[in-house]
């Protein structure tokens, strides 16, 4: 009885001891197969911290190399709130740390603690973002080892203001407006990860860190904008529009020989250094999005156009009313003030911007070859630049023209153009009938000294040399003989200029609102620069009123590249019969 009762316990323990070890092996092969992936991606996880390693992005400078755009150093401070709160006596210990981290960076102690102690399990937290070299170098000093940080370069704009609108700004998510957007291709750094094993204090194991790729910088974009000139044309622009009453203003200067623009200013600006302060509408440049109906600076390209084709010249007589019936049915239309009728050469009819006259030498060509040329002088189509939010205005089709659009193209309503379209048309006048491609952007310039993007250099022939030159000389009229002519002078050159005003149309109807602007070349006989200076919904109805605004940057201009002052004196035509 004894024998069998020692037996059965045996038995059973035998048994007993086979289970355990079946399940033990079923156990095992469920956590060395079945789970093993699983397991060992979990382990990883806990034992590994990634961090990232910056590519900087590129800066943006002038044409002479002055930084409109950097990346500055910052820092953000990471911890781990589960080895944070492994030391003993934590809470209190961690508090005195962090009154230490704040008297440098600033914040609430109180709250950084509340928020690891709400997480202890985690092991990635913010701390704090974007902290100075400075103070990083100084909380670096505090020797606190549950710190870690991350290099994070931030965009910086040293020049504030100039050439903000179109410099652009970088958001949250990322490039948001003007060249940052626009040429972000050349600027974006490469960010790269970096993964380390780390120890259960957290600290980095050496030989542990595993990069697949170098951080990449990016390039330098250079604009072809003139940053002192720059400054300049703001100044003077933000002051025209002040002292008008103008709803918006801009400043286009463009050198003739290769179209690159030196200044473009918009009013009201941007800080992208702190875009919150600005209005929605000037978070881009109107310069290329705001396109307007020009008024007369169109008829100095009509005028060019006709001697081109060969169906005028500088002396061909009109007789100008006041106003004109217009002979196909649409209507009458006027000059900007009352008089009697004049006797005017096509001279004469840019001198006094006369409507009724540019209409008369309007019947000499016919509307298809008359849109034809707007379109080689570049209204139409945008302008190759690739500025975010341009506009190529308004040229619509001659088919399309009513009787009444057929005519006042040619005194420049019913079309519409922006300012560097504007100066793109006159950049062909200066440059003998020859327009360039306008330039914003000079060239990429990659770390590897490889430089990218240059601009096109192939011009489009509009008119001829002569069609040009006898436009540009009629254009000196203007200068010498209108009545703001004394508002225009620069001692010592000659200029070749056209005013504009123009109705706005306020749903379908022309109102009381204009625009008015001065465009023109110096020195005239021998161009080498073009200054377009208008003003939106300006208090003053007359072109007269931006004159001088034109003639001071023009003036500056001229002083800031030294040149070489007139040695002939200007042409002397017949401006009536």
């Amino acid at each position: 009885m004894k024998a069998r009762s020692t037996r059965a316990r045996v038995s059973f323990v035998v048994l007993t001891i086979a289970v355990l070890t079946v399940v033990f092996m079923v156990r095992l092969v469920d956590l060395q197969v079945v789970q093993a992936e699983a397991l060992n991606a979990e382990a990883d996880t806990k034992r590994t911290l990634t961090s990232v390693a910056y590519g900087t992005r590129g800066d943006i400078v002038d044409t002479r190399g002055a930084v409109l755009a950097d990346s500055v150093e910052r820092f953000d401070i990471v911890i781990s709130p589960r080895v944070t709160l492994l030391r003993e006596n934590a809470s209190v210990v961690v508090l005195d740390d962090l009154k230490q981290i704040t008297d440098i960076i600033g914040g609430d102690p109180d709250e950084m603690l509340t928020m690891i102690l709400e997480n202890p399990e985690s092991d990635f937290e913010y701390l704090a973002k974007s902290i100075t070299l400075e103070q990083y170098q100084a909380v670096e000093d505090l020797g606190i080892s549950w710190l870690y940080y991350e290099l994070n370069p931030e965009r910086s704009y040293p020049n504030g203001e100039i050439a903000g609108n179109l410099v652009g700004f970088i958001g949250t998510d990322g490039p948001q407006a003007g060249v940052e957007l626009t040429s972000d291709e050349c600027l974006a750094g490469t960010d790269v990860e970096a993964s380390y094993a780390r120890g259960e204090d957290g600290v980095a194991l050496p030989g542990s860190a595993v990069e697949t790729l170098e951080p990449q910088d990016g390039g330098t974009l250079s604009l072809s904008i003139d940053g002192d000139l720059q400054f300049y044309v703001q100044q003077r622009m933000a002051q025209t529009a002040e002292s008008l009453g103008a709803t918006w203003a801009t400043g286009v200067v463009m050198r003739v020989s290769d179209a690159h623009l030196l200044a473009v200013s918009d009013w009201p600006t941007l800080d992208p250094n702190d875009v919150n302060l600005a209005d929605r509408d000037a978070l881009g440049s109107r310069a290329f999005s705001t396109p307007y109906e020009p008024g007369s600076t169109v008829k100095a390209l009509t005028a060019a156009s006709l001697i081109d084709a060969g169906v005028a010249n500088q002396s061909t007589q009109v007789v100008s009313p006041y106003a004109l019936e217009l002979t196909n049915g649409g209507g009458t239309i006027s000059d900007s003030f009352y008089h009697e009728d004049q006797r005017l050469t096509l001279a004469g009819a840019l001198v006094e911007s006369s409507n009724t006259a540019i209409a008369q030498y309007t019947d000499l060509l016919d509307a298809a070859s008359r849109h034809d040329y707007l379109e080689k002088f570049g209204f139409g189509q945008k302008t190759g630049i690739g500025f975010n939010g341009e506009s190529s205005g308004t040229l619509y089709d001659a088919d399309e023209w009513d009787a009444r659009t057929n005519y006042a193209v040619q005194f420049g309503q019913g079309l519409t153009t922006t300012s560097i379209q504007m100066a793109s048309s006159y950049q062909a006048l200066g440059n003998g009938g020859v327009r360039l491609p306008p330039v914003l952007v000079e060239g990429c310039e990659w770390p590897d000294g490889t430089v990218t993007d240059t601009p096109s250099t192939e011009g489009t022939r509009v008119i001829s040399e002569a069609a040009a030159k006898q436009t540009l000389e009629m254009m000196e009229m203007v200068y010498s003989s209108s009545g703001s002519a004394p508002n225009l002078e620069i001692p010592g050159y000659r200029v070749a200029v056209k005013s504009g005003t123009a109705q706005v149309a306020e749903n379908g109807a022309y109102g009381d609102n204009v625009v008015i602007s001065y465009a023109g070349l110096a020195p005239a006989d021998d161009p080498e620069y073009i200054v377009i200076a208008t003003a939106g919904i300006p208090d003053s109805i007359y072109s007269g009123a931006i004159a001088s605004t034109f003639r001071d940057i023009m003036a500056q201009t001229l002083t800031t590249y030294r040149v070489t002052p007139s040695s002939t004196s200007g042409p002397d035509l017949p401006l009536r019969w």
